[in-house]
Parts: structure tokens; C-alpha cells; sequence
């Protein structure tokens, strides 16, 4: 024998149904694909250089061993009389030459990780296009550029104050 409910007995059935199907479309309830995980925001790192110390005349020289520093040192002071003059850029930045570029270009100071400082062109600091800036003392700046290919071309460069004694 077979038994029939009528259609009013079971609308709480259905109505049950309906809410148990329902939440499965529910953010949070039933099978779902897990968001997708947003990447960690970039620290940034304050500078320790001022853009403005980096402005003035500079002699120029670059060595590929560490042991010719000191007498590239001399030779970089020695280019006094043909200076490489850094300007203030129009944003705050200092007017400097890219590796491999002819043209100025206004380059930012920007802070990494352990106190490290680079300048480069906007972005996150250590980018393919900066120079780690590795010691400054107001008179002497070394560089060394952080791409290895163009670093291996350029070697560690050394700036030298014109004017002051270094």
C-alpha cells in the first residue's frame, strides 16, 4: 500500500530543503574555491642618505678589484677638473645617468632591508636598474650596481667630492 502526504505537509519539508541548498551558495557554507591569496605588501624602508647629500661635483673612477680601491680613490679626485655634476631632479630625486642610457634622468634615494641604502629609478628598492649605494660618508661614495651583468661591465664605482679634502 502505498501512502501520499498531501502537498501541504510537505512545504516545511521543502522549505527546509530550500534553506539547506540555499546556504550552500552562501559565502562561507558548503563547497566553495578558497580566495585567493593576496601578496604581502612591499616594506619600505626609510633612507638613511638624503637625496640633497648626494647633490654636488663629483670626480669620478670605477676598479673591479678590491685592492685598487685606494689608488682609484685618487685617481676619481684627480677628475675634479671634468666633474660628474648631480643636480636635484624637479620631484626631489637627483639627475643621474642610467647604466648604458645618454640621457639624465631623475633617480630616487630609496631604503632596503639592514640599513642599506640604493638610488634607482622609481620602485622597490634593490631593482634591476639601482645602484646599492655601499658607503658614504658626505666625501666618498662608493656604488656598485646591483644587476651582476651590468655590475661586471661598470665594476664598483667611486665618487669623489671636488672641493673637499677626502
Amino acid at each position: 500500500m502505498i501512502f501520499f502526504r498531501p502537498a501541504a505537509s510537505l512545504a516545511p519539508l521543502m522549505a527546509g530543503s530550500a534553506l539547506v541548498l540555499g546556504a550552500c551558495a552562501m559565502p562561507g557554507f558548503g563547497p566553495s574555491n578558497p580566495p585567493e591569496p593576496q601578496p604581502a605588501p612591499a616594506i619600505e624602508y626609510p633612507a638613511t642618505i638624503r637625496a640633497e647629500e648626494l647633490v654636488g661635483r663629483w670626480g669620478y673612477a670605477a676598479y673591479h678589484r678590491d685592492e685598487d680601491r685606494p689608488r682609484i680613490e685618487g685617481a676619481a679626485r684627480g677628475q675634479c677638473g671634468k666633474p660628474v655634476v648631480i643636480t636635484r631632479g624637479p620631484s626631489g630625486g637627483v639627475m643621474m645617468y642610467l647604466a648604458d642610457q645618454n640621457q639624465l634622468q631623475e633617480l630616487v634615494v630609496k631604503g632596503g632591508p639592514g640599513g642599506k641604502n640604493f638610488v634607482g629609478p622609481p620602485g622597490p628598492a634593490a631593482g634591476p636598474q639601482d645602484r646599492e649605494i655601499v658607503s658614504f660618508d658626505g666625501r666618498v661614495m662608493i656604488t656598485k650596481f646591483v644587476d651582476p651583468e651590468v655590475a661586471g661591465r661598470y665594476g664598483t664605482s667611486v665618487y669623489v667630492r671636488c672641493g673637499a679634502k677626502a
